[in-house]
Formats: C-alpha cells, structure tokens, sequence
C-alpha cells in the first residue's frame, strides 16, 4: 500500500509556529500540508523579515541599471507595503494618534479613523525609508543596497522582541488581539534563538561586498525605538509592535545609508 501523506499535526511545534509567522506577517501562499500555530510567532518574525527584505532586494537588483533610482525607490517601497499585507503600517498611525492623545493614548489608538497624527507619522516614516534608499542608490552598488533591504527588515522584526521583553502590555483588561505574544513569551534569550542563525548568515554574506559591519548598524534603531515608545506609553500594544517594526526598519536604512556616504 502506498504510504499516506502525514498529517498536518505531525509537524513539529516549532515548523508549525514558522508557518503561521509566515501566514501571520505576509501575504505570500500558505504552506501545504502543514497546520499553523501562532502562539510563538514573534521568534521567526526575523526570518518573515529577511523573505520579504530578500523579494525587495530582488527586485532592486533586477531593476538596477535601466530604472532611475527614484523609480527603483518607488517600486520597492510598493513591494514592501504589498507583500507583507501593510500589516505594520497601521501600527505607525495608530501609535501616532495615541502618542498626541496624552491620557487617552489607547482610546486613541482604538478608534478605525486615522488622525492628523497618524497621517503625519506615515508621510514621515514613508519619507525616512525613501531618503534612505535614495541615499543607498547614490553611495552602494546594487549588491549592497539589496543587503541593506535585508539587515534593514530583520532588524525591523527582532525590535519588537525588545518591546515585548522590557515592557508590559497595556491591553491586560482586555486581552488585546496581541496579548498572545506576551502570553506566550518564553524570554528574551530563548525568543531570540531562532534569530542567531540568521544573523551569523547575514553577517557572513555582507563581508564579501563591502557592507561588513555596517548592517549592525540596525541593532541601535531596533534597541531604541522599542524604548522610546515604550517609556513614552508605559508599555506596548499590538499597534506599537508594529509601529517598532516599521520605524526600526526606515531608521536602520537611514543610518546605514548616512554610514555609507560618510565612508
């Protein structure tokens, strides 16, 4: 008799969590056969980060030499936004709002209507990223600019683990649609595991084309802007996560791009 296919439930715990991070931070086809689990989805939210980082390195380098930089810009800004769903862009406005609400941050930040803030916020963040890969184009090769994506959404998606380690989350009362990350939470040392592979890898591929060092410039975005915002609200939501993911991501393109050009 034919051997049967195995069961969705006979994958690993860890490879089910891998496929609902997948399902949970993009918007690519779910994985065959495999039944997602999304308790401890937030460890491989950097591995989600360096697919999506990679499909926008792709798509710089494929259009590297016959698009201006500011249409290579526009197009890998789109893809961004595309392929991950905009799952974090929310987040960016919605923490804006309940930053200039004061007292009322989390009524704030509940409400489905974006406020002049928010608005605010997503013209600057768009801006940061922009001038950053405005900057990358003018200064690197195309090589470089690619793993500049890379380092810059895996540092986006390893800030919200600071977030969830040092401070507590604000929607105790009422669960939350985030409350699960912190539920779940195992440490920061044992939530980060995950991620070391994909550093070391990261760290191994950029030597050879210059960018060494330079892509753990992302570690001082992905450190302070979890803090920041942290002290500001006195702890972390489910719109402040992705706030972290996104800002810590244009800030590490910035900062990258400034080293660059100063080199």
């Amino acid at each position: 008799m034919p051997s049967r296919s195995p069961s969705p439930s006979a994958a690993p715990a860890w490879w089910q969590e891998l496929a609902g991070a997948w399902i949970f931070y993009s918007v690519l086809p779910a994985w065959p056969g495999v039944q997602p689990s999304f308790e401890r989805i937030a460890r491989f939210g950097p591995w989600i980060g360096a697919v999506l980082g990679g499909l926008q390195a792709l798509l710089w380098a494929l259009t590297d030499g016959w698009l201006p930089p500011a249409a290579q810009v526009a197009l890998v800004l789109v893809c961004g936004i595309s392929v991950s769903g905009g799952i974090h862009i929310d987040g960016v406005m919605d923490t804006a709002d309940g930053l200039a609400a004061g007292e009322r941050a989390l009524e704030a930040m509940d409400d489905s209507r974006v406020g002049a803030s928010g608005v605010a916020a997503f013209a600057q963040w768009l801006l940061v990223r922009a001038a950053g890969l405005l900057t990358l184009a003018e200064v690197a090769p195309a090589p470089l600019v690619a793993l500049a994506l890379i380092w810059a959404a895996v540092w986006g998606r390893l800030a919200p683990l600071v977030a969830i380690q040092c401070f507590p989350y604000l929607r105790q009362a009422s669960g939350g649609t985030a409350g699960f990350h912190r539920q779940h939470w195992r440490g920061l040392g044992r939530e980060l595991l995950p991620s070391l592979p994909l550093l070391l890898l990261l760290a191994l591929a950029s030597g050879p084309v210059g960018l060494g060092g330079l892509g753990g410039l992302g570690l001082a975005p992905a450190l302070a802007i979890p803090w920041l915002l942290g002290r500001r609200l006195g702890g972390h939501s489910g719109d402040t996560y992705g706030a972290c993911v996104e800002w810590c991501e244009a800030v590490a393109l910035g900062v990258m791009a400034v080293a660059l050009a100063l080199a």
